[in-house]
């Protein structure tokens, strides 16, 4: 497998680039886009789990299907409590989280990934209800990300989470096509 294979199988839709200074409409897409993910997930798990792939990886080294489904449960709990925190403390410092560690605990490594979708489903509708109702100025307002040393404005946030869903679908689409590929 040559580089460029590992990399558009690691990154299926490209590494997430800060889109600077977004407009209301951006936003709103944005906030699309994270509303309907849990279904869109939902309707790849079943494809996967009706194929029997549920324990496969989408590249060599990476997570297997269940583990790409409650991590996105995890990191978007992650994302509503920096929602939260943003929008109710003045410059909040977040917790950033050993994403790679909590993928192998035993939740991520054996539990049903349904468990997770429902999870994702709840989260979700919190999150948009939140960014729904939040004030163009509201997403002007920075948390501050202590491992990477950077300010993130509410607003990149939002597309920061909304490239992180479709990042890990095309996850489990790989994961899809291999079944089409045999």
């Amino acid at each position: 497998m040559i580089l460029d294979d590992l990399i558009h199988l690691k990154f299926p839709t490209g590494k997430f680039v800060d889109p600077g200074k977004l407009n209301l409409e951006q936003i709103k897409k944005h906030i699309s886009d994270i509303e309907i993910l849990p279904s869109q997930i939902e309707d790849e798990y079943k494809k996967i789990k009706s194929n029997g792939l549920i324990e496969v990886a989408y590249r060599p080294g990476g997570w297997t299907a269940r583990q790409v489904v409650h991590h996105l449960a995890d990191s978007h709990m992650n994302a509503l409590i920096r929602f939260k925190m943003t929008l109710t403390e003045e410059h909040p410092t977040i917790k950033p989280y050993l994403e790679a560690r909590w993928a192998e605990l035993s939740d991520s490594r054996e539990l049903d990934p349904q468990i997770s979708i429902d999870l994702l489903k709840g989260i979700h509708l919190k999150l948009v209800s939140i960014m729904r109702n939040a004030s163009e100025s509201d997403f002007e307002r920075v948390y501050f990300h202590p491992e990477s040393q950077k300010e993130f404005k509410l607003s990149t946030a939002s597309a920061l989470y909304s490239w992180h869903g479709q990042h890990h679908l095309g996850h489990l689409k790989t994961i899809n096509n291999l079944t089409t590929t045999k």
